[in-house]
């Protein structure tokens, strides 16, 4: 590969103007504690209006006491009998920050407009917990959720897995994890712009994208070495932690992928949907123009925002159709 990074494509100018409003905490091991502090640490922001409700359940995991949160709609049309469809969430932030309240703001427009229900899992991060403790954490979260399907009001033949950036990435390694472990069957994934592997050589986008607004190669590295340490981009990494690693991807729930033109995993994603295909998975991948990292949870009135939100509404359509 040459030394010279590739042309980058050209960010979406109104929505790189919208970043100029918004503080994006840099990922170093000096203010990883500060940076952890832009989060949500509540529901307030997601149940303030009353639409939404909260829960939370505590239950033991691999090591010590998990939680969850659940929400659903306040106002359910469905009789207080009838399982409803859930999407299992696992929050982004590169496994090193975040919380079960970050990312959750569009899911909660998903609960309204299918009258489901989102659990969302308070995995361990790194570096303090380094794999496999969030990859671990999530599967036991998975378990408990179908496991108490009937006390949560879930239909356990719809569950769909839902995550972005990190939280995609563990969304796509607990796929392949129910599947190793027979676990849960799972409805789908949808994955948002997921982190799917720590290699860098493989992709263009890492070097062409390396200086990238949201999330650079430096997060990304740190980010990765946190998780996995020594291991990083070498030959003992787990493709529960690193998707993009799996030699077999047969057997999955159907894949909604989509990933921005201006972002670092652009290439890592287009290679994960396309071996996906290989193995026969149904995939419907976009690649939005001119689009960066986590670019539509910061503009969500641009119209390329919109239409990837109502994109992946009408992809979980056709989806929960399949299951009736």
């Amino acid at each position: 590969m040459s030394s010279v990074p590739p042309r980058r494509p050209p960010y979406d100018a109104e929505l790189l103007a919208g970043l100029s409003a918004i503080p994006i905490p840099a990922f170093t091991a000096e203010n990883l504690q500060a940076a952890r502090g832009f989060f949500p640490t509540n529901a307030n922001h997601l149940t303030a209006d009353g639409t939404i409700g909260h829960t939370q359940r505590t239950f033991k995991g691999p090591e010590s006491d998990l939680t969850i949160s659940i929400f659903r709609p306040t106002n359910s049309k469905s009789p207080s009998h009838s399982p409803r469809p859930c999407f299992y969430s696992t929050h982004g932030g590169g496994m090193i920050v975040g919380t079960r309240f970050t990312n959750i703001d569009e899911i909660v427009v998903w609960l309204k407009e299918f009258d489901a229900i989102c659990v969302s899992i308070e995995y361990r991060l790194a570096p303090e917990h380094p794999d496999p403790a969030p990859i671990e954490d999530s599967y036991a979260g998975l378990l408990y959720t179908h496991e108490h399907a009937a006390d949560l009001g879930i239909d356990p033949s719809k569950i769909i897995l839902a995550g972005t950036s990190a939280g995609g990435g563990l969304a796509a390694g607990l796929s392949l994890l129910a599947r190793d472990r027979h676990g849960p069957k799972l409805l789908g994934q949808l994955l948002i712009a997921p982190m799917l592997d720590d290699r860098d050589l493989h992709y263009v986008s890492r070097h062409q994208l390396a200086d990238a607004v949201v999330w650079n190669l430096s997060n990304n590295k740190y980010a990765w070495t946190s998780l996995l340490g020594e291991r990083a981009e070498g030959n003992n990494v787990s493709c529960y932690a690193a998707p993009g690693r799996a030699e077999d991807l047969s057997g999955l729930s159907p894949v909604y992928i989509d990933v921005g033109s201006a972002e670092l995993f652009r290439d890592e994603d287009i290679a994960y949907s396309s071996r996906l295909l290989e193995y026969g998975v149904q995939v419907e991948l976009h690649v939005w123009p001119g689009a960066f990292h986590w670019s539509d949870a910061m503009g969500p009135t641009h119209p390329l925002s919109k239409h990837a939100m109502a994109t992946r509404i009408e992809w979980l359509r056709r989806l929960l159709k399949t299951a009736l």
